[in-house]
């Protein structure tokens, strides 16, 4: 997305860029000359920034993109691989990394948006299933090949895509390790958006703006509503969403929209 923002800082020796600009925080994976390949800094790079912003206050979208044209991430830096993975303890390390980066970014509290332009492969593909939404450029690409390079995919990855896609889509991309482009990706719930090259930008932008516009307490609410749903039905918590939806019935914020609904205007909604 090309917004200017504000505030802009450096993580993983500059190859992760985050920007904040009115509640949305922009993270950008700069390693364009490797299709932005995950480095082992990168993952805990962005770990470490998904632990923050469950605790940062006045957060409302988090977008996720790749630096360039070419790609979103096309996996992970392999050129590591023989110092990040050469024995088995050190790869158990590196997995520990993707998992952890995986699981806090799943875990932000606000609404997350992989924006996805051409190759977003394995560890990339990864990432984006860890959002709430994938919006891509049509000339987007989606795959997962560790079956051609004789990695073991871990079982966190695999079921994180299992819950999300289902056995038989999971299977197909395990197993074949092909890239599919972006309308097949969509017919088979991998993105949910598809946007030609000449309005990608402003598609998402409008996306992201209105996701911004509405109630953050409301907003919050259902993330943490989805959150609870995806854990085993023993280990759910309806009794703090309870809380939550309270707060927003407490909250400024609600009457506000009805204010706003009655004097016929956009609302302005503060977060409290």
């Amino acid at each position: 997305m090309d917004r200017h923002m504000s505030d802009t800082e450096e993580l993983a020796g500059g190859k992760l860029q985050v920007t904040r600009r009115a509640g949305v925080v922009r993270i950008v994976f700069n390693n364009p000359d490797k299709r932005n390949a995950m480095t082992l800094a990168m993952w805990q790079g962005l770990g470490d920034l998904c632990a923050a912003l469950a605790e940062e206050d006045g957060l409302r979208v988090v977008t996720l993109e790749g630096a360039g044209e070419r790609a979103f991430v096309a996996g992970a830096d392999i050129s590591e691989f023989a110092q990040t993975r050469g024995s088995s303890e050190a790869a158990d390390a590196y997995n520990a990394a993707v998992a952890r980066a995986e699981r806090l970014l799943e875990a932000v509290p606000v609404p997350t948006l992989a924006l996805v332009r051409g190759s977003c492969v394995g560890g990339g593909l990864g990432i984006a299933m860890r959002c709430d939404l994938r919006l891509a450029r049509a000339d987007a690409r989606f795959g997962i090949t560790p079956a051609k390079l004789g990695l073991g995919y871990g079982f966190e990855g695999v079921a994180s895509l299992n819950r999300r896609l289902g056995h038989a889509v999971t299977a197909d991309l395990l197993f074949t390790g092909r890239l599919l482009p972006a309308e097949e990706a969509q017919a088979r719930g991998i993105c949910d958006f598809v946007h030609p090259g000449e309005t990608f930008e402003a598609e998402c932008a409008a996306y992201v703006d209105t996701i911004s516009a509405n109630a953050p307490l409301t907003i919050r609410t259902a993330k943490a509503a989805l959150l609870e749903l995806a854990k085993a039905e023993a280990d759910q918590d309806p009794a703090r969403i309870a809380r939550m939806i309270e707060t927003c019935y407490n909250s400024d914020d609600y009457q506000e929209g009805q204010r706003a609904f009655a004097e016929k205007r956009a609302p302005v909604f503060k977060g409290r």
